[in-house]
């Protein structure tokens, strides 16, 4: 039998040609939930500043499944017993972790549905694949909730160093042409190992551990919190409250994708369950619907929707200033009131209420390394696992234990 037949590859520009072999898992990757994350931007507003972030959720999803097979690869070699079930599990566990992403991913994560985070979504898309392939995702289940007894599973699909997190910081590295993100994947996943039911890492990947924490605090800075791309997020997030604000006082723009119209008059809540309806419509969403109907909001009778989503389509974006907690309420007052004089100048309504979709104060936080609830262990020379900032030798680590908190002002260019 040609074993071409059994397996199908892909091309991929960050692992190179990743092989799935036929079966459950290629049957999932074909399916609509999953296809649909090819109309997902894996960075969400990010290409407004990194022209070639372009990159999909999909691509991202494909590239964990790879890294996810070869770390188990490896721990097996490494004596490590991992059933065909539990490698089937854990790998579909894998691939589907962001399945529930929305659009622009995590941009409009909490503008659709209240009470509401994407891996809810996830759980609840594989609860509807399990039932679909007649419990065949029930395993996978187990591990990506953490009800699995083989905890180091779990690790692998959510810790401070998982599959995940490996492939999307090399990825967006690379998509975004920012080389200080850039990991040292191989030798990681080669280094891993099982001890005492846990992931760690042997001694010899110290060094690759410390990169992989480092690029990870400046990939935040320099791109998943950039100033620009807070600002764009701001504009976005400020066009649907105006939306939600318009249909409140009965006067809602055509909305030209009937899943969304259903979120933002609806504004589901996903406290008690997310239900049946809220999951297809879910479904039906990419981000060809938000740009759709922000084109069509741009020629929208209200001034306001119209000038904010022509401001997003033209790249006419906001201003971020960041600033001190303290500074911030000091300058909210005053650029309340010089937007307010901005918006008279430009004809466009300029009361409070409308000020309000043009200014924002926020917070961006990061946190590289979260030792005291997630930490990465080191496995030393006499078979003791070690906290890594223990471990390492360098003391520049704890510092990067320490959550960045950076408060902001996002405002219109034409008020300082």
């Amino acid at each position: 039998m040609d074993k071409s037949k059994q397996y199908k590859i892909f091309s991929d520009p960050i692992h190179g040609f990743i092989t799935v072999p036929k079966g459950i898992i290629l049957k999932l990757i074909d399916h609509a939930y999953i296809q649909r994350l090819r109309r997902i931007r894996q960075l969400g507003l990010g290409y407004l500043v990194f022209p070639a972030a372009e990159h999909s959720r999909f691509s991202h999803a494909i590239g964990a499944l790879e890294l996810g097979q070869r770390v188990l690869k490896n721990l097996r070699e490494k004596d490590t017993t991992i059933s065909e079930a539990e490698l089937n599990g854990t790998l579909i566990a894998i691939l589907l972790h962001d399945v529930g992403h929305g659009p622009l991913s995590h941009t409009l994560e909490h503008s659709l549905i209240r009470d509401f985070n994407h891996e809810m979504m996830s759980l609840r898309i594989m609860q509807e694949l399990n039932t679909e392939f007649d419990g065949a995702l029930e395993t996978a289940i187990r591990i990506f909730t953490d009800r699995y007894p083989k905890k180091f599973l779990h690790q692998l699909i959510s810790s401070q160093l998982d599959i995940d997190r490996l492939d999307y910081l090399k990825r967006d590295s690379f998509f975004t042409g920012v080389s200080e993100g850039s990991v040292g994947i191989n030798r990681i996943l080669k280094t891993m190992r099982v001890f005492k039911g846990n992931v760690v890492i042997e001694k010899k990947g110290i060094y690759a551990i410390e990169n992989y924490i480092l690029s990870r605090r400046l990939m935040y800075m320099q791109v998943y919190l950039h100033k620009t791309v807070l600002s764009a997020d701001s504009l976005l997030k400020q066009i649907f409250r105006r939306v939600h604000f318009l249909w409140k006082h009965d006067k809602l723009p055509p909305i030209p994708s009937h899943s969304l119209r259903y979120f933002l008059t609806e504004r589901p809540s996903a406290r008690k369950q997310i239900t049946s309806e809220m999951l297809n419509h879910y479904m039906r969403l990419d981000d060809h619907d938000v740009y759709i109907s922000i084109k069509s909001w741009s020629e929208a009778e209200d001034a306001i929707l119209a000038d904010l989503s022509t401001r997003f389509l033209n790249r006419k974006l906001f201003k971020t200033t960041f600033t001190s907690k303290k500074e911030q309420k000091k300058l909210l007052g005053d650029f309340r009131d010089r937007t307010s004089r901005e918006l008279k100048r430009a004809g466009l309504p300029h009361d409070d209420d409308s000020v309000s979709f043009y200014l924002d104060a926020d917070e961006s936080f990061s946190e590289a390394y979260k030792y005291e609830t997630e930490s990465i262990w080191i496995l030393d020379d006499d078979d003791k696992a070690i906290e890594f900032s223990k471990a390492a030798d360098t003391k520049h680590i704890i510092a990067l234990t320490k959550p960045v908190v950076k408060p902001y002002l996002v405002h219109m260019k034409e008020i300082i």
